[in-house]
């Protein structure tokens, strides 16, 4: 392990600033006490740095190579998609394949990834818990292989633009409240450098409903779009699915989000626990959404109706950091929220390969597509397919664990 090509990088501002000081404190010293020696380290020093870094790394050593990044899910986020979409030079210029091994160091805000690879027992861990990774490397631990969401964003068929965007996720790509929520905390991060900066833009978009029609789209060998049943406690066949397993779905859209490789958005905010309670046996997306006409008491969309909705949506969320117990929120006859009957259920919990989410032209709010925090604008008359991949053998991200 030790004449493996090892580089180190940390993003000096992810988070509160803490990632110097614990790698000074905690990671070089144990790096140095396991008799480990570092190839290369590096700061990063703007958005996009952690990429090039690792991609010009890549391109300079052969063989297998290990990454220990101190970082957020952001950060992350730019080496997964500096290197899925460039072809590599210099040593691996003929390498049909090449795999990053990656030892998380959570140093970001929320650090979905690592609390949904390393389950917190608390709310205050101390620095043992952001070393868990490291301790796996150390070992020569097993390293598990990260399904990645390809979203590709196409322009309207009459555009003259031939080569549609392309992000590729690790742990979140959605649309709808998550995505305006992230969209409009990035401006609160000096005021608001923690987690509270997400609840602070939910309550600023928590009355808007967005417009758009959605495509969800089955496994290959289920040939079916799945659905949570919160009473089988299972999920099962997609009732609206056609005869190709493809499921129609029409807004308005309160919420609409999909995970790969985790159950959880931050430590206690577990929005897609099946993720990990169920595991499924191929590639596949578990995703979430809210759409308020499934209300019993939903008549039109009305100020007054998206205000008093807007309660049932922060039920939603607060139930979501119960240990996920959102899934199981049912609508009474008179549209209150409980976790018992048999009424419509408040959450739809997917299971698919992926979707395609086709916003209205009108709403310029529905444009917005998150993934892993990185904003990006669906053109009018375009559409965001999303799917979910796994790296051919030889190829892709590891985590220690």
């Amino acid at each position: 392990m030790a004449s493996c090509p090892l580089l180190v990088i940390y993003n000096p501002v992810c988070g509160n600033g803490t990632a110097e000081a614990f790698f000074n404190e905690h990671v070089f010293p144990r790096l140095e006490e396991a008799h480990l020696q570092v190839t290369q380290k590096m700061v990063t020093g703007a958005a996009g740095h952690a990429g090039i870094i690792v991609l010009e790394f890549l391109e300079r050593y052969e063989g297998d190579v290990t990454v220990i990044l101190g970082s957020g899910d952001g950060t992350l986020h730019e080496i997964v998609n500096t290197l899925s979409l460039v072809a590599l030079k210099g040593v691996r210029e003929n390498v049909i394949s090449s795999s990053v091994r990656v030892v998380l160091v959570p140093c970001g805000t929320a650090n979905a990834l690592y609390c949904s690879l390393f389950k917190p027992t608390s709310m205050h861990e101390g620095p043992a818990y952001k070393l868990k990774s490291l301790e796996a490397f150390i070992r020569g631990s097993n390293v598990v292989p990260l399904t990645l969401a390809v979203t590709t964003l196409s322009s309207p068929p009459s555009s003259k633009q031939s080569c549609p965007k392309v992000a590729v996720s690790a742990v979140v790509t959605s649309t709808a409240l998550h995505a305006s929520i992230l969209h409009d905390s990035e401006s609160l991060r000096k005021e608001v450098p923690d987690m509270e900066r997400f609840k602070v833009a939910a309550r600023n978009n928590i009355t808007q409903w967005y417009s758009s029609h959605v495509k969800l789209l089955p496994a290959p060998s289920a040939r079916a779009v799945e659905i949570y049943d919160p009473d089988q406690k299972t999920f099962v066949t997609h009732e609206d699915s056609d005869d190709h397993g493809i499921v129609d779905v029409y807004g308005p859209f309160a919420y609409f989000l999909s995970t790969v490789n985790v159950d959880r958005l931050e430590p206690a905010f577990r929005i897609t626990p099946l993720a990990s309670e169920s595991v499924s046996p191929e590639v596949s997306l578990d995703l979430v959404m809210v759409r308020p006409h499934r209300d019993p008491t939903f008549v039109m969309d009305t100020i007054e109706a998206r205000n008093a909705f807007a309660e049932k949506s922060n039920a939603v969320l607060t139930a979501a950091y119960q240990d996920g117990d959102h899934i199981n929120l049912r609508y009474t006859n008179d549209g209150k929220i409980t976790s018992e009957g048999t009424g419509p259920t408040v959450v739809e919990y997917i299971r698919c390969r992926g979707w395609e989410w086709i916003p209205d032209d009108v709403d310029e709010k529905a444009h917005l597509l998150c993934s892993d925090g990185a904003i990006f604008a669906i053109e009018k008359g375009g559409r965001a397919a999303c799917r979910a991949a796994v790296p051919a053998d030889g190829a892709g991200f590891l985590v220690y664990v």
